[in-house]
């Protein structure tokens, strides 16, 4: 017959008398078992302040051993977060400082729960120092200070610096250039400020971001210095850049990377070619449009704007002017094939890319400072990877087309 299992009694957990007393009694007083005077949290509180000794103990014994002249030098006072409530301990000190205890570090102010990693989290979703310090309120009894919590959210600095300055592949044969606007302050009023994204699609086909950068509005002189940036980490060329109609951006880009071709969004000339055609004709001149971009060449693309023209004597000569004037750089994607075409006829990857850095931050409507936004930026971009970092669809069919259309250009970077 099995033998029974012994159940462990009190005294076998908790040898210490006055400790099993004081557990006995709360528990009979009715105290709460976590929380601030919780009956577990004095006992944890006890147990980390021992551990805390213990450790020391092992130091000065290592410190001994190597014939080091080190010994005990009283006590602190440290107030920790736990998911039981707050810990006062008292962490014993050495005199030489060489202490370092692992299971409350030098200025740790957590034990376990990894709360450290949750604000984060928290932060990376777009909320406030106040929306955490309630949150954690309510999720787990405890009471962080904003000021705790922008110091845990400032560690990730060190990591954006080396983010903004790590090295770059040398080729990226596609990439995206846009930009947003947020609202900062800035000399104690709220400005806009435009952040600078670069999406860009390596040898491999996988979708990265090369940096973010911020300046107060977009001008075609700041994509320069943007593009300098990426130049100096490492990207010595880039094939197809796909951008908007800012003005002079072509020149600008053009005198960083002199080879790259510059294709022009057709989904923003789309927009603004029916901005003042109303809504019930809205969709009809959408759809003759789509004909023209759509078109087997730029001879049949010509021939579906002329088409337009005399189906709408109203809205057809203004917009094929606003065609007209930039067609060169609209029909760059009509030289390659169908799988290229759709990789470099929009930059809708980089405002897909936007879209969900909104979706996160939309309940922010400004930002105390720059690096403020930069950090829930970089947070935003890194816990929400799955949303943007994907490879792109028929790579294989468009890596062997660029390999006919650039050829060493191209393959040399395919090895490395």
């Amino acid at each position: 017959m099995a033998k029974k299992k012994q159940i462990p009694k009190l005294e076998d957990l908790i040898t210490d008398e006055g400790q099993r007393k004081q557990i006995k009694e709360g528990l009979l007083s009715g105290k709460p078992l976590s929380g601030e005077g919780g009956v577990f949290t004095e006992l944890l509180q006890s147990i980390v302040n021992a551990c805390l000794d213990g450790e020391m103990d092992v130091h000065m014994d290592a410190e001994k051993s190597s014939e080091q002249t080190n010994r005990r030098n009283g006590r602190g006072q440290k107030k920790v977060k736990t998911e039981h409530g707050d810990l006062d301990l008292s962490p014993p000190r050495d005199r030489k400082g060489t202490f370092d205890p692992k299971i409350v570090e030098k200025r740790s102010r957590t034990l376990g729960g990894g709360f450290d990693k949750i604000i984060l989290a928290l932060y990376a979703q777009g909320n406030s120092t106040q929306d955490i310090q309630r949150l954690l309120k309510q999720m787990y009894g405890i009471d962080y200070s904003t000021s705790g919590i922008s110091t845990i959210t400032e560690q990730v600095w060190p990591r954006i610096q080396e983010w903004r300055q790590r090295p770059l592949k040398g080729c990226y044969p596609i990439i995206y250039l846009d930009g947003m606007h947020f609202r900062v302050k800035d000399d104690g009023q709220f400005r806009d400020k435009m952040v600078y994204s670069v999406l860009g699609v390596d040898v491999d086909g996988q979708r990265d971001v090369l940096g973010i950068y911020l300046d107060d509005a977009e001008r075609s002189s700041h994509w320069v210095m943007v593009l300098d940036d990426i130049k100096s980490r490492g990207v010595e060329d880039l094939m197809f850049v796909c951008i908007d109609g800012l003005r002079g951006f072509k020149d600008a880009i053009q005198s960083v990377y002199p080879m790259a071709i510059i294709q022009r969004c057709i989904v923003h000339k789309v927009r603004n070619s029916v901005r003042y055609v109303s809504d019930k004709e809205r969709k009809k001149v959408c759809a003759d449009l789509r004909l023209v971009y759509t078109s087997a060449n730029r001879e049949a693309a010509q021939t579906a704007l002329e088409e337009l023209v005399v189906k709408w004597p109203k809205h057809g000569p203004r917009i094929a002017e606003l065609w007209r004037k930039d067609w060169d750089d609209l029909m760059v994607f009509m030289d390659f094939s169908s799988h290229i075409r759709r990789m470099i006829y929009t930059t809708n990857p980089v405002e897909a890319l936007h879209r969900v850095i909104r979706k996160i931050l939309k309940s922010k409507g400004a930002w105390i400072n720059e690096r403020a936004l930069i950090k829930q930026l970089f947070l935003a971009l890194e816990q929400n990877e799955q949303s943007w970092k994907r490879k792109a669809f028929h790579w294989l069919a468009i890596q062997h087309e660029l390999e006919e259309k650039f050829g060493e250009r191209f393959t040399k970077w395919l090895d490395k």
